[in-house]
């Protein structure tokens, strides 16, 4: 979980591959109704995240054991993201700067970079997840995760 931007899917991607577990991006399970309104700029809100996370909660519920990426930026996301499920977060965080520096350098095919302060100012830091400094290599981060 952490903000665009932090490395969620690539440290997501490499943890699924080191545990032998399918990866799952949030990403590709957005509705296009709220693609379309990040792709216009505009934040989404609880009510757009609600089916959203619902449908990962279900996806995640299909499966013996996955890694998915995913925002999860509030505990009340959290909670419905593990409901009826065995679920451990790991917490991708770094500064403000850091991160925008990497979304400028990279192109999401609707996450635009100006976005990144709604989501730093939606962040609830979760008190029981895995901290992980993204400072680090994508590979150091998985080593800290595992």
């Amino acid at each position: 979980m952490g903000v665009s931007g932090s490395g969620k899917s690539t440290v997501g991607a490499l943890l699924a591959e080191q545990l032998g577990v399918e990866f799952l991006d949030a990403d590709e399970f957005h509705p296009p109704e709220n693609v379309a309104k990040m792709a216009a700029g505009a934040p989404l809100t609880d009510a757009d995240r609600g089916p959203w996370l619902e449908r990962l909660n279900a996806e995640l519920r299909k499966r013996k054991a996955a890694v998915l990426a995913c925002s999860a930026l509030k505990a009340s996301y959290r909670r419905t993201l593990a409901q009826g499920i065995d679920c451990r977060f790991a917490h991708l965080r770094g500064p403000l700067e850091l991160i925008r520096a990497r979304l400028q350098a990279r192109r999401h095919r609707y996450m635009p970079a100006s976005l990144l302060e709604s989501q730093f100012a939606a962040l609830e830091a979760p008190q029981d997840a895995i901290e992980v400094d993204i400072a680090a290599t994508p590979r150091a981060c998985v080593d800290a995760i595992m």
